[in-house]
């Protein structure tokens, strides 16, 4: 796969926040630290900016981003009018900044994503690379839990077939023609680490070690991580519906062969009056039914609100050169 050299980009960092005024501050610094240090050595733009996307947060997260519009010239903020997740929230500020931009950097606010690696994203963007996916090499400042369930994820969602790259979550760099390939996709339930590799483009990966989170909670608990899972398999893959013909068919050979094994002690005289295997058998499909029928509604479910082609998101306010729109 050929690529082709680019001139310095026009950079904007999206960072998706949700009550992440305990860390905001080391979160600023550090990504305006890194914007001045990269336009100092004429990696980027001097016009690039950061741009803070609020989601709904329920503390002060959108006053720190409007203090910080008006203090910064390269600091942009958007609000939204409620809280819409975290992909939701990503997606938002990329359609913000993709009207303004070379390359699109999105980051987590809680900086346990190496700020450093964002300066090789852009060497590789220069050298012709549309995507950059920035993979964690090590996770070893993540407790035994976080990491065994973060790698259960990932290996989970591989074995359902959705095509992403292992310990990558959402820090890339997108160039413009390939943020404009993302936006295309239009559906409701969105799973931006499962579309990225759909893109195509030329793309290369950036390894970094994980560091700790500075301050505050993580806000990708266990049971979102599940919910995150689940929405990435049932919007990116129809697995678990094969899975289902699949059991399926595999309950009818043992009936089959459990109906031959019936009909032959009963031929030889050999039949135990008995209700365990009754019983048992009855637990048993009754619980696959139940399963079956709960996948195959959560697929429904996301066909019901796709059909509704409601918006993803609303953007509330908007915060440019030191103004509120």
């Amino acid at each position: 796969m050929s690529v082709m050299s680019r001139p310095a980009p026009r950079l904007v960092i999206v960072v998706p926040c949700y009550n992440e005024e305990e860390v905001f501050s080391s979160c600023l610094t550090e990504l305006r630290n890194s914007i001045k240090e990269m336009v100092q050595d004429n990696l980027i733009k001097k016009d690039s900016f950061l741009l803070f996307v609020d989601d709904g947060s329920c503390d002060q997260t959108w006053r720190c981003i409007r203090e910080a519009c008006a203090e910064g010239e390269c600091i942009q903020g958007v609000k939204l009018s409620r809280n819409e997740g975290h992909q939701a929230a990503l997606l938002a500020g990329l359609h913000v900044a993709g009207q303004h931009s070379d390359a699109v950097v999105s980051i987590d606010a809680d900086l346990q994503d190496d700020v450093q690696a964002i300066r090789r994203m852009v060497k590789a963007y220069c050298a012709g690379y549309d995507v950059v996916y920035g993979v964690r090499d090590s996770r070893q400042t993540d407790t035994w839990f976080k990491r065994t369930t973060a790698e259960g994820f990932y290996h989970l969602m591989a074995l359902m077939g959705v095509k992403q790259k292992f310990n990558h979550a959402d820090y890339r760099l997108l160039s413009s023609r390939a943020l404009k390939a993302l936006l295309n996709y239009n559906e409701r339930n969105i799973y931006i680490r499962g579309l990225i590799p759909l893109i195509g483009f030329p793309s290369l990966e950036v390894r970094y070690d994980r560091g700790v989170r500075i301050a505050g909670e993580s806000k990708y608990p266990l049971r979102k991580m599940l919910a995150l899972a689940l929405e990435g398999i049932t919007s990116m893959t129809v697995a678990p519906l094969r899975l289902i013909a699949s059991l399926g068919f595999l309950i009818c050979i043992l009936s089959l062969l459990a109906i031959l094994y019936i009909l032959l002690i009963k031929i030889t005289g050999h039949t135990i009056a008995g209700w365990s295997s009754v019983v048992l058998s009855i637990f048993f499909m009754g619980g696959v039914q139940m399963l079956s029928l709960g996948i195959i509604g959560e697929y429904i479910g996301k066909i019901y609100l796709e059909t509704k082609h409601r918006p993803r998101f609303h953007i509330e306010s908007v915060m440019e050169n030191g103004a509120e729109k």
